[in-house]
């Protein structure tokens, strides 16, 4: 999980500075169709399970690759603008929406302590971009619904439980480059060889980082590894500084103080819940 969340956020590290060149569809096109080059090996093996599994509620799986390409599609376009590590403090509050939308969406019961963590994590964003004509611009408004569309694309998610993830990544980078397909000709700005090795290393580094985060949840609790995703706030001020000079406030860091301790309040609930129901069936 450490080495998925480095090369997640290398990999949008990468796409900050090829976005700053590059139109976001060209830039998330050319990275999902080298990602297809990576999964179209694992495909081949599969032969014809991945369409086999799309059957499970064809509206939700359209749903969700919606929601999967207007994530990616904010990111790009609020990275553009803001520094990398206020983007991903942002992002940082995704399960807490999550969790609202696990009680609207999926009438889910969430209890006390996971309420307390939203409102905590609330507060946490309020902090990282404190009311003002800054955090209504244009930028901090994408990068919040990008948020929100990640949050929604879990939950969606968590609908499609017999749906294997390799048929999920695939069919969500699909997605992802006929979207970005889609705007080329009214946007194109022709690579040289270095930045189109660059553009498709995009599609490579976060397909082995799905890998590699998709295996850390195999082999071991998800409430064990799941609370290292959020040391890739360090590495996004670590590239930030390091690439362009930029530092969070004292305030922005109080804020991701925040959300990452509500993130793990709403992780020790669920594993305290997980206990309680593992020990009624051992008692049955």
């Amino acid at each position: 999980m450490l080495v998925a969340m480095f090369l997640f956020t290398a990999n949008d590290a990468i796409g900050k500075w090829m976005v700053a060149t590059y139109p976001v569809g060209q830039l998330i096109s050319l990275r999902s169709l080298a990602a297809l080059v990576v999964l179209s090996f694992i495909l081949w093996r599969k032969q014809g399970d991945l369409w086999l599994s799309l059957k499970e509620r064809p509206v939700i799986q359209i749903l969700r690759i919606g929601f999967v390409v207007a994530e990616v599609g904010c990111f790009y376009a609020a990275v553009r603008y803001l520094p990398l590590a206020d983007v991903f403090m942002f992002y940082l509050a995704s399960p807490l929406f999550l969790t609202v939308f696990s009680v609207i969406i999926l009438k889910e019961h969430v209890g006390l302590r996971r309420w307390v963590a939203v409102l905590v994590g609330l507060v946490g964003v309020v902090l990282v971009f404190p009311p003002s004509e800054d955090a209504l611009s244009a930028p901090a408004l994408i990068a919040l619904a990008g948020s929100m569309s990640l949050a929604l694309m879990l939950t969606l998610t968590r609908m499609l439980r017999r749906t294997d993830g390799i048929t999920l990544i695939t069919v969500q980078t699909i997605g992802v480059a006929i979207f970005g397909g889609v705007t080329i000709p009214f946007a194109w700005v022709t690579p040289n060889l270095m930045d189109l090795s660059l553009l498709c290393l995009l599609g490579f580094v976060a397909t082995l980082a799905h890998f590699l985060m998709n295996k850390s949840v195999s082999v071991a609790p998800s409430a064990v590894v799941a609370p290292f995703q959020y040391t890739s706030i360090v590495w996004a001020i670590a590239f930030g500084y390091l690439v362009w000079g930029d530092f969070p406030t004292q305030r922005a860091l109080f804020g991701a103080a925040f959300i990452i301790g509500a993130g793990l309040i709403v992780l020790y609930s669920e594993r305290k819940v997980s206990n309680a129901s593992i020990s009624r069936l051992l008692k049955e």
